[in-house]
């Protein structure tokens, strides 16, 4: 399932024209600077919880020690930010039956 198809069964469940469901899922879902609820949150350092569902947050990775496959030689990986996402209780229980 991609973004169109999460609109167009919303619009059906909804009863939303499917500029509306479309418009909907852009708004929650976007990765663009600026837009979508969920990327505006993380970038904020906020997390993101759905009960039942699960949480959107980010985790640091610290700057370590790596090797080239290649050369063998040893490089500097830099540290980083990351998203993750963990399903709640009533997602894993669905997902698992």
């Amino acid at each position: 399932m991609n973004k169109k198809d999460l609109a167009e069964k919303l619009a059906r469940k909804c009863d939303l024209s499917k500029a509306k469901a479309q418009e909907i899922v852009a708004t929650v879902f976007d990765t663009k600077p600026g837009h979508g609820i969920i990327a505006t949150e993380l970038d904020a350092g906020r997390e993101v919880q759905i009960l039942g569902f699960g949480t959107f947050g980010t985790k640091r990775r610290s700057a370590r020690q790596g090797r080239n496959p290649a050369t063998g030689a040893t490089i500097t990986i830099a540290a980083k930010k990351y998203p993750f996402f963990k399903a709640g209780k009533g997602l894993k229980d669905r997902v698992a039956d």
